[in-house]
């Protein structure tokens, strides 16, 4: 692993542990059959659906890894454990994004697939919710995925080749109780993969939006709250990252884990009255 926490950022800035510079060398272009190494970004690496989409996608050995997340000790494991290039960074603060991207583009030459896992939550009554963890939700969730996928489209739309892998939620296709502003941002994601999906076709480059349920992460400790429903019962991140990498392979738009998740996205949209009814009594 080329270790990216070996310096600090003493000047103003986003707070990032920044690498070396002798760490941010171009990766080969050329294998060993004369073929260019496919090279990917996840974000939110360092713990739940994004480390797992890190394991997956080194598998098979097809891919030159760059993780990124907010945690750098919990990062540098997983980094480790795959043989990734790793890059500590809080993706909300400003400039946070333009860094991850020049590091990625010096590390690997090009970046073929962008996994954008960074995420988080908030959960209670929305008239309780703190102005602040408003901005940050939609700061991270958004603004930060949009911004990255700015910075990484245009190399490859150069290219004609690529992917980026957006990671909504069940939230953000039905709305969630006590989660209104993750189920809005979730939704904005949503919309977001269907608008840029139709810019980029013809261009090679395909945008896969990835509508997870009630996972086992950490996610549900650090929102403030527990999940606490019986139904429907946590999947594993793992086979959330089967369905991004199967998606990756096959080239699919729109993936829902598990796939049953179709039904209340369609029911809402179909006949919104029912739904909400539905919803309403059975929460």
């Amino acid at each position: 692993m080329v270790d990216a926490f070996s310096r600090t950022r003493s000047a103003p800035g986003p707070r990032i542990a920044a690498p070396d510079a002798d760490c941010a060398r171009p990766w080969p272009p050329v294998g060993e059959r004369g073929t260019r190494t496919r090279a990917a970004l996840v974000t939110g690496a360092s713990s739940g659906i994004g480390a797992a989409v890190a394991r997956r996608l080194a598998d098979g050995g097809d891919w030159r890894l760059v993780l990124s997340g907010r945690d750098p000790s919990r990062l540098r494991e997983v980094a480790e454990a795959v043989s990734a290039t790793a890059f500590a960074a809080d993706l909300a603060l400003p400039g946070a994004d333009r860094q991850l991207a020049d590091f990625a583009l010096a590390t690997v030459g090009r970046v073929d697939l962008l996994v954008a896992g960074a995420g988080i939550g908030w959960a209670g009554e929305f008239r309780d919710m703190p102005p602040h963890a408003i901005d940050e939700v939609f700061g991270i969730d958004v603004l930060a995925t949009l911004r990255l996928v700015r910075l990484l489209l245009p190399g490859m739309i150069e290219a004609g080749s690529g992917r980026v892998v957006l990671i909504g939620s069940l939230a953000g296709c039905v709305g969630v109780r006590d989660e209104a502003v993750y189920s809005a941002a979730k939704a904005a994601l949503g919309a977001f993969a269907d608008a840029l999906r139709y810019e980029v076709r013809g261009t090679g480059v395909g945008v896969t939006h990835v509508v997870p349920g009630v996972v086992d992460t950490p996610f549900f400790e650090r929102r403030g709250a527990p999940y606490r429903r019986s139904r429907p019962r946590p999947v594993p991140p793992e086979r959330v990252a089967d369905a991004v990498r199967r998606a990756v392979v096959r080239g699919r738009d729109e993936v829902y884990v598990p796939g049953w998740l179709r039904l209340p996205c369609r029911v809402r949209g179909a006949a919104p009255g029912l739904y909400r009814r539905m919803a309403s009594r059975f929460g």
